[in-house]
């Protein structure tokens, strides 16, 4: 199954193939595929070449999946658990050279996140993330430390057949991938930078602002969760 989009302009066929379904098949992903996805992701660039990436990965022939899959908030598990490969992204939040904060580590996650995922594509294989995680379960159950921080979920398989999940899944699956024009985030000059939020949306993102920490976001984050549930 394929969900190609229309671009303006020439891109690799890969990144065209790219797309995050909500179902999986059951085929497992041999441990030679995963073992070269996470080289694509080991050779992403990093600030400093620290590389703070970690990822936590169960396949779904192992105890560990289903604490994994519980770490996922409830309407991710609803689809996640199709996919025969979870895993949650951690970032090392401080610099080996010197121990100072890193602020560039989720940006560097990110990389080696993408890098994955293109790398899966050319196995015949799609990545679908997931920002709603639980994240106090995430740090008991592996005893993260200080200095860390998951960054996002991923579930990877073979796209499969969505009939089975709940209908709005289903739409989810199924919708037509679509993006900004170019121009609206690419800027030859002077850009004219604009806030668009509405005066609820505006609330929220003050009260976010005042409780983000840079050793420990998961406050923030919690509380954005809870609000935007409303």
């Amino acid at each position: 199954m394929q969900n190609i989009i229309a671009t303006t302009a020439p891109v690799h066929p890969l990144l065209l193939q790219r797309w995050s379904p909500k179902a999986f098949q059951e085929s497992p992903v041999p441990a030679a595929t995963l073992s070269s996805l996470f080289e694509a992701a080991r050779l992403a660039p990093s600030c400093h070449n620290e590389q703070p990436w970690h990822f936590i990965v169960a396949t779904k022939d192992t105890p560990l999946y289903q604490q994994l899959l519980q770490c996922f908030n409830e309407d991710n598990q609803a689809w996640a658990f199709t996919a025969p490969v979870l895993m949650v992204a951690v970032a090392k939040m401080y610099f080996d050279h010197n121990g100072a904060p890193n602020p560039f580590a989720w940006h560097d996650v990110g990389l080696a996140v993408a890098n994955l995922t293109v790398q899966a594509v050319s196995e015949g294989l799609q990545v679908c993330e997931a920002a709603g995680i639980d994240l106090e379960h995430i740090y008991e159950i592996f005893d993260i430390p200080e200095g860390y921080q998951p960054v996002t979920g991923i579930a990877l398989g073979y796209a499969g057949d969505a009939d089975g999940l709940p209908a709005p899944l289903q739409a989810k699956h199924h919708r037509t991938r679509t993006r900004k024009p170019v121009n609206s985030f690419v800027h030859y000059g002077q850009p004219a930078f604009k806030m668009e939020l509405n005066e609820q949306q505006q609330q929220v993102y003050n009260l976010v602002r005042e409780k983000i920490s840079f050793g420990d976001l998961r406050p923030a984050f919690a509380f954005a969760q809870q609000r935007l549930k409303r």
